[in-house]
């Protein structure tokens, strides 16, 4: 918001130049109307221009003036500087305005060379142009610094992917070049039960591959179309506290409570926190609400290779059908007993996308012979 109010159309050392400060409060708008009300009631015969700034769009005149509380009125010509902050401005601007009007009429009389009154004009009030200019210096520096961090994050989990497919191909090949091996030695009868075993794991690991670059690509598209993710520095011990902490109203109506199987050395994430925590939440909400009461819900996270770490959520409650586990990650999906109520669905779905994003991997498992378990894979820190 920047909105101007005077009674001359030129702005020139010889009027009086006030900015007004505000906030998106109501009672700025208050005070605006108020200080126009009072400058309304003023004699025409004086000379001033009011410029009103939403402290929001001009964060470096806030600097260059050094506010610290608003609304904040200040005066910018006649010399010196002056600013009046806090409630009730109004009277405040009252107090001033003719000190300040004759200061002008002194300031006038003194400089009788326009050269002189335009220096010191440009002296006293910034260039809103240059301010201007320096807000899109700095929001395309931000912007930089987070192209750069996505280069860098897309870099880390490319080297991940790379090592996570040498294993499904170093097996592939073998089995390949096992077949190879047989068939060539004609003194080695045919074996078609180790053909067969062969050629299911060559396949098996094929399938695997298939599956980490269609989840590849699928990452790549909740990137560019769907996520905006903003990867940082993440302690994961930090933010499973503070959820826990904020889900002992739930827990305690039913008489649950968490048990966290977390080491105090596990190392740092690579993820943008606020999707980690909305994934944490989905998971750990879901097995409060498909629990029985009185029993405990497992929080396990561990540092599971070199460049991954693991998060699980066990619950004691129904279980998923085999048929259904992948399905459950599908959006709008949902389960036979869940179709008249809250539950699984697009919160699943939604958190397969975060963690595709992040380029980890999310599934579940039966809890032994009760319940489910739901893991996610984050790439460390590097």
């Amino acid at each position: 918001m920047s909105e101007f109010f005077s009674y001359t159309s030129n702005l020139n050392p010889d009027i009086l130049q006030l900015l007004l400060f505000v906030d998106n409060r109501h009672s700025s708008q208050k005070n605006i109307e108020q200080i126009k009300e009072y400058l309304n009631g003023l004699n025409q015969d004086y000379n001033f221009h009011l410029q009103v700034l939403e402290i929001s769009e001009y964060p470096h005149l806030v600097e260059h003036f050094k506010l610290v509380v608003t609304p904040a009125l200040v005066k910018v010509n006649p010399p010196p500087q002056q600013t009046l902050a806090g409630t009730n401005l109004t009277a405040k601007l009252k107090k001033y305005w003719y000190k300040w009007q004759t200061s002008l009429r002194e300031n006038r009389d003194v400089f009788h060379d326009s050269s002189e009154q335009d220096s010191l004009l440009q002296t006293c009030l910034p260039s809103f142009e240059l301010i201007r200019l320096r807000d899109e210096i700095f929001h395309l520096k931000q912007e930089v610094d987070n192209l750069k961090q996505q280069v860098q994050f897309k870099d880390q989990m490319l080297a991940m992917l790379a090592h996570d497919l040498r294993s499904p191909l170093t097996a592939a090949s073998i089995a390949v070049e096992t077949i190879e091996l047989v068939q060539n030695k004609k003194e080695i009868k045919p074996n078609h039960s180790l053909y067969q075993k062969l050629f299911q794991q060559a396949k098996n690991q094929f399938l695997i591959m298939n599956k980490m670059i269609n989840d590849l690509l699928a990452a790549s598209k909740d990137i560019c179309s769907q996520l905006t993710v903003a990867p940082v520095r993440v302690n994961l011990v930090n933010i499973t506290e503070e959820i826990v902490n904020n889900l002992q109203n739930k827990l305690s109506e039913k008489r649950q409570y968490i048990i966290k199987e977390i080491p105090q050395d596990l190392p740092s994430v690579y993820a943008d926190p606020k999707l980690i925590r909305q994934v944490i939440i989905n998971l750990l909400e879901n097995a409060i609400k498909y629990s029985p009461e009185n029993v405990p819900i497992t929080l396990s996270i561990i540092h599971k290779t070199t460049q991954k770490v693991q998060v699980s959520v066990m619950d004691l409650g129904p279980g998923i059908p085999t048929a259904k586990k992948q399905k459950i990650f599908e959006g709008h999906f949902r389960l036979k007993r869940d179709r008249n109520e809250e539950g699984y669905g697009i919160g699943l779905s939604l958190c397969r996308q975060i963690i595709n994003a992040h380029y980890g991997q999310i599934w579940v498992d039966n809890n032994g012979n009760q319940g489910s378990c739901f893991r996610f894979t984050l790439p460390v820190y590097r």
